[in-house]
């Protein structure tokens, strides 16, 4: 990893995490910490470029058919790839699948930029995590494995306590807050070699008083009506989230937005 570095275009491939829900903008469409982290390399490098392909719900293999080569194509200075936590969150799983198309997508996108980022992805504190908790930590050696074959960063989201913390994920529990799309973007910023603007993003924010009985009662109930059934019926039916949404920022283009 270089530092005080200069990159001249990032490509961002993967799924909702990616695409940056739940950092809702308010003409409906989400920011997210790539597009914050686009930002700021772009406030650094006149002329920086970003695409951003990422769609909710995609599994695995649909990131390596629709998104992988087209990443690939741009042949950009950056490309972030973050993907099969999707997969390990559905009932069954062949991780031996997961692993060998994570290796085809590392092994056509690591030649095809300067700089190829990977991640552990965060995991929120509670229930669901302890019952995913063993698929995603063996997703997780793979990604370190790939990484260390293919000259690939590692951002470990995964290790911070800052972003276990059930306050920076949004009602839904799958996705996180803007301020922890912030901190997101500041790992990946800093893992790039860029200085820091923030050294304590992994830093817990502090302590408050746990919400009441009643409280916790009626924002599971929010969750499961909202969030829970709708996602149990997806799965049922064999639909996703993302169904016929284009990508979010398709080309590769001067970037003008947010800076982080």
């Amino acid at each position: 990893m270089q530092t005080n570095a200069t990159y001249t275009s990032l490509v961002a491939v993967g799924d909702s995490f990616t695409e940056g829900m739940s950092d809702l903008l308010p003409d409906g469409s989400y920011r997210g910490w790539a597009d914050l982290l686009a930002g700021r390399m772009a406030a650094r490098t006149p002329g920086f470029r970003y695409a951003n392909l990422a769609v909710r719900g995609k599994l695995i293999g649909q990131i390596v058919d629709e998104q992988v080569d087209v990443a690939a194509a741009m042949r950009p200075d950056v490309i972030t790839l973050v993907g099969g936590l999707n997969d390990t969150l559905r009932p069954k799983v062949d991780m031996g699948r997961v692993r060998g198309l994570l290796e085809e997508a590392v092994e056509r996108l690591a030649p095809a930029c300067e700089q190829l980022v990977l991640m552990r992805s965060p995991g929120r504190n509670g229930p669901v995590l302890e019952r995913f908790r063993p698929r995603m930590e063996e997703l997780f050696t793979i990604v370190d494995a790939l990484a260390e074959r293919h000259g690939a960063l590692v951002v470990d989201l995964y290790g911070a306590p800052s972003l276990a913390d059930p306050r920076l994920w949004d009602v839904d529990r799958l996705h996180l807050t803007p301020e922890g799309h912030r901190r997101v973007a500041e790992a990946v910023w800093q893992t790039l070699g860029y200085e820091p603007q923030d050294a304590e993003w992994r830093t817990p924010i502090a302590a408050t008083a746990p919400p009441g009985w009643v409280a916790r009662r009626t924002a599971d109930a929010q969750f499961a009506k909202q969030h829970l059934l709708p996602w149990i019926g997806r799965r049922l039916t064999g639909r996703s989230s993302g169904d016929g949404l284009p990508a979010k920022r398709p080309e590769l283009l001067p970037y003008e937005g947010p800076v982080g």
